[in-house]
């Protein structure tokens, strides 16, 4: 079995164009700027998501369109290579986009694994990223990956996963997480707004309120104050899905109260942490 080289390399694994720069752009920015290989692996082109008709002149597709703000998120924030595995958008929990039979969620899980796996192999990467085991807030693709992803992690290293490339095994599994200070701050400002938490976003179909009955530990915290500009970039080519209202005023002030900067936080999957310190690179230990 090949073991863990030196060439700095991190993997991260997603479902959705706009994951990567949304969720933990920052981080994978500053791994980037700092020359560590960034890689990533996004299971749809997001088509079940809502696009306003002003996008679409000139796009063939809602995929096409954000495949292509992907191509530019992934530009911005540095990565070196992208990886489409060309499932299709799930869609919400509770959409007609999830009945559809070519649908991530619909696809078994055991082949997706296997082709992350194959990628692992081929790629080499020291630390792999995803989503925690909500999917940050339970939606379905999201779930699937965390649980494809971490499956691949282990079968890289399996000798008895045969492939094209050896096995392989990487040296760390991290899941991301969303600080929860701010989601309970949310829920109570909702309330007092006369609002229900159980039904926020734009399309009334997030619930607040089950993301915060489950909490994740967190082992590193990642600060990338210096590429923030880079993340803000990133975000911005996602402009069909609202990725130029960055955060000011009011929720910029909110999020600076709460203590959530420039930082993305997340729970150390594999190997099991041997102490409560929590970390600031993603790669400690790996080297020792």
């Amino acid at each position: 079995m090949e073991t863990i080289k030196e060439k700095r390399t991190l993997l991260s694994v997603l479902a959705h164009p706009d994951d990567e720069s949304f969720g933990m752009g920052g981080t994978l920015a500053m791994y980037a700027e700092d020359g560590t290989d960034v890689h990533l692996i996004c299971a749809t082109r997001g088509e079940a998501g809502e696009v306003a008709p002003e996008f679409l002149e000139g796009q063939t597709s809602i995929a096409h369109l954000r495949e292509m703000e992907l191509r530019c998120a992934v530009d911005k924030l540095g990565i070196t290579e992208v990886q489409l595995l060309d499932y299709r958008d799930s869609g919400m929990s509770g959409s007609a986009d999830n009945s559809n039979p070519e649908a991530l969620i619909n696809v078994p899980q055991d082949q997706v694994a296997k082709e992350i796996a194959e990628y692992i192999r081929q790629i080499k990467p020291q630390v792999i990223l995803t989503f925690d085991p909500i999917g940050g807030y339970k939606h379905p693709d999201h779930i699937f990956i965390h649980q494809a992803a971490t499956k691949a992690f282990y079968l890289a290293g399996d000798p008895a996963f045969k492939s094209s490339n050896p096995p392989y095994k990487p040296g760390k599994l991290y899941y991301h997480t969303i600080p929860r200070r701010f989601v309970r701050f949310t829920v109570r400002m909702l309330r007092l707004m006369g609002k229900d938490p159980s039904k926020y976003g734009k399309n009334k179909d997030i619930d607040l309120t089950q993301i915060v009955s489950q909490d994740f530990p967190v082992h590193a915290r990642i600060n990338y104050k210096s590429v923030k500009g880079k993340k803000d970039a990133a975000a911005a080519c996602h402009a069909s899905q609202g990725g130029g209202g960055l955060p000011r005023g009011f929720i910029k002030w909110v999020l600076w109260l709460l203590g959530i900067k420039s930082e993305d936080q997340f729970m150390q999957a594999y190997p099991v942490p041997g102490s409560n310190m929590i970390g600031t690179d993603l790669f400690t230990g790996i080297e020792d």
